[in-house]
């Protein structure tokens, strides 16, 4: 006989309130409510340090099925504050798998909800814009509908929002190159993925991984050759000391290529502002379009905020000429920026792209012939 469904309660701050199971650990979790529309990869969505202070909800139904393994995460934990699915599988079958998505999530204590209509969920944020929300299972869940939703307006914004201390790396680290060592690039952490230092290190380059409060001397000493900046949580508006270390490479003539977050802070450091996206851009399946080729690329995005930058013409900043060089073809939001006069360019999505898709990854040997003056 099954165990009798834990009461849980989807509470979003404009009141409107869905009713589920809960799944995951027990308990109460506040964020910002987003939606994922990708089909595969949760493990890895789950584990993006760029989900910090976002409860995640998966459009595609059926969640959890391939279980949860030790390979794919992109950093040491799950860092979502909450996770939303419509049927999470009752068994987890992959060879690889080691555990259950629900056994992880209780183990690290993220609560869930399940069974609810995220298909409702998905249009309601996509009508009226990202907002804050309250998960509420077990003994939490019976609370007046008051009571719950003044618990959610309380709970913190996502406009403001500093999260790049919480997800940095205490310490340095190097990802080593594999085969031979033809470079050495410095990493800026500011929320940065397993495998973005990997696809770096496939191409030869070692990499130095550093914390997001490094100095600009320490940033130019390690990158030799070099400088990346990560992708990562928050409101870039509060991303004050990486906007100045973003200049500082810029003054250097250092070739710079930054991505999701670290666009968004070269787009600062240029000089233009950064806004919050009505719902944002969440999943694997983000048309771009490269403006220089007319390329379109099926790529993968996590992000609530972009750079305000003109799409018309080319802007005059501090380090010379810049232009826009992405765009979502979906709302024309900018999807990257490349200096003119020197060496720096960035996007606002995510060329590593594990689980995918894999059609950017060429960036990465765009980033190595900036560095070299020749291609791949």
């Amino acid at each position: 006989m099954s165990p009798a469904p834990i009461p849980a309660l989807f509470v979003l701050e404009d009141g409107r309130i869905f009713r589920g199971e809960g799944f995951g650990a027990e308990g109460t979790a506040f964020g910002e409510a987003v939606f994922n529309t990708g089909m595969t990869g949760y493990q890895e969505t789950l584990t993006d340090p760029s989900y910090r202070g976002q409860v995640v909800v998966m459009t595609a139904p059926h969640i959890g099925n391939t279980g949860m393994n030790d390979e794919d995460p992109e950093s040491l934990r799950i860092w979502v504050n909450g996770f939303v699915v419509r049927n999470p599988s009752p068994i987890a079958s992959n060879w690889r798998s080691r555990r259950s998505l629900d056994d992880e999530l209780r183990a690290q204590g993220i609560v869930g909800v399940a069974g609810v209509d995220t298909r409702a969920i998905t249009r309601h944020l996509r009508e009226r814009g990202a907002m804050r929300v309250g998960l509420f299972t077990g003994a939490a869940a019976l609370q007046p509908a008051d009571v719950l939703v003044a618990q959610v307006l309380a709970s913190p914004s996502m406009v403001g929002a500093d999260y790049v201390g919480d997800v940095t790396t205490p310490e340095a680290y190097v990802v080593p190159a594999i085969g031979e060592h033809r470079l050495t690039v410095a990493a800026l952490d500011l929320g940065i993925k397993r495998m973005t230092p990997h696809r770096m290190a496939e191409r030869g380059i070692e990499v130095h991984v550093l914390p997001a409060s490094t100095s600009a001397a320490e940033l130019l000493e390690r990158g030799r050759d070099g400088i990346f900046f990560s992708n990562g949580p928050g409101d870039p508006s509060t991303a004050d000391h990486a906007t100045d270390l973003a200049r500082a490479v810029l003054a250097s003539g250092r070739p710079f290529f930054g991505i999701c977050f670290g666009n968004q802070i070269l787009g600062r450091a240029l000089g233009f502002g950064t806004y919050k996206l009505k719902y944002g851009h969440r999943g694997v399946n983000q048309p771009v379009q490269d403006r220089a080729t007319g390329r379109v690329d099926i790529t993968a995005h996590n992000h609530g905020f972009a750079v305000d930058a003109p799409l018309d013409r080319i802007s005059d900043t501090p380090f010379g000429r810049v232009e826009v060089s992405h765009v979502c073809l979906n709302d024309n939001v900018v999807e990257g920026l490349r200096a003119l006069d020197v060496p720096a360019f960035s996007v606002q999505y995510h060329p590593e792209a594990a689980a995918g898709p894999h059609d950017a990854t060429g960036l990465f040997d765009a980033f190595v012939s900036s560095m070299t003056g020749v291609g791949c």
